[in-house]
């Protein structure tokens, strides 16, 4: 008999209001911990960002205090994790070097100008200029379940996470070297070169752009890449910026068509359960704001009459970039980012942080 996916509790796992903290990546190490990742900065556009971690060896009911795993005198940004056959922990990072004109063009009221000000002096001061070699996409590696990490390698910038393959090897879905479209790279170890796949730009790239996508494997050996889409001219309340999907069967030769679905999210995760179904979840930026996902029993099929509703009383659109683990069979854990509170003049005034919703998933 058919039950209904049902929310069973909602926790705060890090805020505080001194911090932006946003887009985390969670995955299961070797040794069975959970490992969250996210971004910890003051701002969502502050010049300088830091990679933290922080660790659950109760399947997310408890978590340590935030450790730090990459810092640079930059914008250590978007990060995402791959558990590799071995054990390791691959961390791919996106570093951004910050110049005066990303401040100036932002729209009028976008921040205080005094706070504008004050960026602009900060990345054009000798420390931040010096560090620009570190722009771009970087790789660590842990090979003690994240408690450590290597010095970082050139590598590929990833939301989330990429996927160890089944055949041992591993691919990952980029956009930041592009920004207007996708691309799928792989690698037999990621201390090696990369091999560019393929590239996916919108069907509509006039007017819209392909961003932060995110990929699986299913039982069958495809792989399904979801894509985040957005108008060129910026609005998040728009109707028409839903997931697009793509497919491959060849281990990443040749893909589908891509194609539409029904979910509006800011951005996508993947993940297969142990029952064989796929779970897609995402942030909602429209009222009401918050965190929704949908399962699918073949990979590529998603049926909106089946969403789960996993937060719906968010303040505004800040949120999403939710990640989801499979605690026990058929129970899942979201992790996401939010502000807690908006205040009504300064929208600024109070830090995001990063919340988990557990829930379990209904049977078809």
């Amino acid at each position: 008999m058919k039950t209904p996916s049902r929310v069973l509790s909602h926790q705060t796992i890090y805020q505080d209001d001194e911090y932006y903290s946003a887009w985390p990546a969670l995955v299961r190490a070797a040794n069975g911990d959970l490992l969250l990742s996210f971004c910890r900065t003051r701002e969502h556009l502050y010049p300088s960002g830091t990679i933290v971690t922080m660790r659950s060896s109760d399947n997310g009911v408890t978590w340590t205090e935030p450790v730090v795993a990459y810092n640079t005198p930059l914008d250590d940004r978007e990060n995402g994790m791959t558990v590799l056959p071995d054990g390791r922990i691959v961390m791919h990072i996106w570093s951004e070097f910050w110049v005066t004109e990303g401040y100036t063009r932002l729209a009028p009221g976008s921040y205080p100008q005094p706070t504008i000000d004050a960026w602009i002096k900060q990345v054009n001061e000798p420390a931040y200029l010096n560090a620009k070699h570190l722009e771009g996409a970087q790789t660590i590696i842990s090979e003690d379940h994240g408690h450590t990490w290597s010095a970082p390698l050139a590598g590929q910038d990833s939301v989330h996470g990429g996927v160890a393959l089944q055949d041992g090897s591993l691919m990952i879905a980029t956009y930041r070297r592009t920004l207007d479209y996708c691309e799928i790279y792989r690698t037999t170890d990621p201390t090696k070169p990369w091999e560019k796949l393929a590239e996916f730009h919108a069907p509509h790239a006039d007017t819209h752009t392909f961003s932060e996508p995110h990929l699986t494997q299913l039982p069958s050996g495809r792989i399904v890449v979801m894509i985040r889409t957005d108008g060129k001219v910026y609005d998040d309340t728009r109707d028409d910026l839903q997931l697009w999907q793509t497919w491959s069967d060849d281990n990443g030769l040749t893909w589908s068509p891509l194609e539409r679905t029904a979910m509006l999210g800011f951005p996508p995760h993947l993940l297969v359960l142990q029952d064989g179904r796929t779970l897609c979840t995402y942030g909602y930026r429209r009222a009401p704001f918050g965190e929704r996902a949908c399962l699918s029993l073949d990979g590529t099929s998603w049926d909106l009459v089946d969403e789960i509703v996993l937060w719906d009383a968010h303040p505004n659109y800040d949120l999403g970039y939710p990640a989801s683990i499979e605690t026990s069979p058929g129970e899942i854990l979201s992790v996401y980012y939010q502000k807690p509170r908006l205040d009504p003049i300064d929208r600024h005034k109070y830090g995001t942080g990063i919340y988990a919703t557990r829930w379990q998933a209904g049977t078809p």
